[in-house]
């Protein structure tokens, strides 16, 4: 930019293209002499001054020749302003630039100020000063800041939601935030958190209606939109990591109005969509962590008192079987010691389970058809399902699994499961182990027995140690399966309704992704 008011061509005519083109600008540009007088404006100067408190200029009021200090209201400003000047005297320094605020009653925006010197043949002799509003985008560049923050502390998943949530809502106006994950077992897609969305129903309605866009935004990995601008517009991003698809986040609102306004959002939001990603993985190996310390301290208290238990219950079995032997003429003392030993009987198995527990054997995975152990494990049982009167109808994937497993831990899942289905299934009725292959690869198995269902205030307690409503049982058992399907990075669950019967679940990763 030259630096007179009005630069002239060779003829002496004034460049009024050059003029209209620095007018039609967003941004103020201006230049400045070295004591800091203007030399040249565009028409925004005035509106920028305006805003930097300098009242008494306004678009009617002549600029050129008035000091640029004049506009600046504050002390700081000055002295920075100064500073930039002296240090663009030296060659070396091409531009000077920093973020600074300019407040209103109505909002906080934010400028950059740039500044660049006009250099002639004995030096620099002014200065060429340009501000542009950059609030939309710092408001954005906070966001992500405030988001990264909140959830680099969120360990708990639940949590994680809300943050997400409330920094979605605070990065922009909304009508509704909804956050859906997709199940581990049938990849479905579920809401796990909603804000807003006033009028529209239970959750299962509200992911009905946004279904169709979650399905294009997860297939083609990008961000879905619908609506107009100003008016109300729904975004949607995926969740994604690289483990796979984990859910998306809906956005609604009615304040984005420009096209460069909706770049931004989609921008920010992809953002904080994969920071939200890490922050779920983070927050469920956190779980899993959790979970497997807890299992380790049970197993270690498991052992002890096992081994405490084992000499003691040895002694009682020995001088109950020899009372037996010396008053075996004795109704009473010979019902007593029965008694006895059968209750010895008991402990020694709860015992043997507890060892089990405590001190599992190492896990050792290779590749293997989950499918074939459960065809060694039914071979086995097949006597015990004939005693019973029970038919097992069984379904399997049309092709071979597989799965990194440890085939004689998880046999001991598999038998464990049978065994109780049969226990719980009346007599002369069907068992039904289905199989398949979920979307993401993982091996999925149901067994299901129709028996009496299983009480909804018992069902969160199934897996708990010492926990049993089996006559006889030691409440080891389900423990010991889900800490054996957990070192195989699976999972197991128990589902239970008077209509539809008992279903225990077992899922395995596949081999590529464990």
């Amino acid at each position: 930019m030259a630096s007179t008011a009005r630069p002239t061509t060779a003829s002496g005519e004034p460049r009024a293209l050059a003029r209209r083109v620095l007018d039609a600008l967003p941004l103020t540009i201006y230049s400045v002499d070295l004591d800091g007088r203007i030399t040249a404006a565009n028409s925004s100067w005035s509106r920028f001054a305006a805003e930097n408190g300098a009242e008494e200029l306004s678009l009617e009021q002549e600029v050129l020749g008035s000091s640029i200090f004049n506009a600046i209201a504050d002390e700081a400003s000055r002295t920075q302003i100064e500073h930039a000047m002296a240090l663009l005297q030296d060659p070396r320094v091409p531009t000077v630039r920093w973020e600074f605020p300019c407040s209103s009653p109505e909002e906080e925006r934010i400028f950059l100020m740039h500044i660049s010197a006009l250099r002639g043949p004995e030096g620099v002799d002014g200065y060429v000063f340009s501000t542009v509003d950059i609030s939309a985008s710092h408001r954005s560049r906070e966001a992500l800041i405030e988001t990264g923050i909140a959830l680099s502390h969120a360990i708990d998943v639940v949590r994680v939601y809300e943050e997400v949530s409330r920094q979605v809502r605070r990065a922009f106006p909304s009508t509704g935030v909804v956050i859906a994950v997709a199940d581990d077992e049938t990849a479905e897609i579920r809401v796990v958190h909603r804000w807003g969305f006033a009028g529209v129903g239970p959750s299962p309605v509200l992911q009905q209606r946004l279904m169709p866009s979650w399905l294009e935004a997860l297939a083609d990995g990008r961000v879905v939109r619908h609506g107009d601008l100003g008016k109300e517009l729904e975004i949607t991003v995926p969740l994604t990591s690289a483990e796979g698809v984990l859910g998306v986040i809906t956005l609604t609102t009615e304040s984005i109005r420009t096209a460069q306004e909706l770049e931004e959002a989609e921008r920010v939001l992809s953002v904080i969509a994969a920071q939200t990603a890490v922050a779920i993985e983070r927050a469920w190996l956190v779980r899993r962590v959790e979970h497997k310390r807890r299992l380790e301290a049970i197993g270690e208290v498991a052992a002890g008192v096992a081994h405490e238990l084992r000499n003691p219950l040895f002694g009682i079995s020995s001088a109950a079987q020899l009372l037996r032997f010396r008053a075996r003429e004795d109704p009473v003392v010979e019902k007593n010691v029965t008694r006895i030993l059968r209750e010895v009987e008991r402990l020694n198995r709860m015992v043997t389970s507890l060892l089990d527990f405590g001190r599992p054997a190492s896990v050792h995975l290779s590749p293997g058809d989950p499918e074939l152990v459960w065809d060694d494990v039914l071979d086995s049982e097949r006597e015990r399902l004939t005693q019973h009167g029970i038919t097992l109808r069984r379904t399997r994937p049309a092709h071979g699994v597989r799965c990194l497993i440890d085939a004689e831990q998880l046999k001991q899942v598999y038998l464990n499961i049978l065994v109780n289905a049969v226990d719980a299934a009346p007599a002369g009725s069907d068992l039904v182990l289905a199989s398949v292959i979920l979307p993401n690869g993982s091996w999925r198995c149901r067994l299901t027995n129709g028996g009496p269902a299983i009480p909804p205030e018992v069902l969160p307690h199934v897996f708990e140690f010492f926990y049993s409503t089996k006559p006889g049982g030691t409440g080891i058992g389900l423990a010991l399966c889900q800490r054996i399907m957990d070192e195989h990075s699976g999972g197991i669950t128990i589902d239970s309704a008077p209509e539809s019967g008992t279903s225990v679940t077992l899922v395995l990763p596949p081999t590529a992704a464990s």
